[in-house]
């Protein structure tokens, strides 16, 4: 059986329309939430999971674990687990225990994270962020199966879209 998936997509111009996109995603979040981020290189992954970071109550400096591959926060909302796979060989990966997170208290966010594909969970919200020029975006949200699916079909009734022309 097939899961359910949807689309969501946005287009975002400034930093301060990223933080309320980051905001909005925030607000879905509950414990086990499994977010996916990918974009080339400068397309605005670490200032998304910073926004994010933020938008769940993590207090002080969300810098890109890049060398350290996981860091922990403790959110006023939920704990932030950062993750930057990028690193990373598949193999390595699978040694680092990543379900423990992927199904734990907090929240993941995993920047690279298709480098990893075969180690996500089935469920999970994959964001892909293209840099357009300057400070403008497109950020589009995949849905995988439930809650994820849902979440993407509830934003496209608020004016998202997945034909690239919703804003904030």
């Amino acid at each position: 059986m097939e899961q359910a998936s949807a689309r969501a997509d946005w287009q975002i111009h400034s930093l301060q329309e990223t933080a309320e996109l980051a905001e909005r995603i925030a607000a879905k979040a509950v414990p086990g939430t499994v977010i996916t981020l990918d974009g080339d290189l400068g397309a605005g992954k670490t200032t998304f999971s910073q926004a994010f970071a933020k938008a769940i109550g993590v207090k002080g400096i969300v810098n890109s674990p890049t060398f350290t591959i996981i860091k922990e926060y403790d959110g006023e909302k939920l704990s932030f687990y950062h993750m930057d796979v990028y690193r990373l060989s598949q193999e390595e990966a699978d040694e680092l225990g990543l379900d423990d997170y992927f199904y734990g208290e907090g929240v993941t966010l995993v920047e690279w994270a298709s480098l990893i594909e075969d180690l996500l969970p089935p469920n999970r919200l994959e964001l892909f962020i293209e840099h357009l020029g300057g400070e403008s975006r497109v950020v589009r949200a995949t849905g995988i199966g439930e809650p994820y699916a849902d979440w993407c079909d509830e934003w496209n009734k608020m004016g998202a879209t997945n034909e690239n022309d919703g804003s904030l």
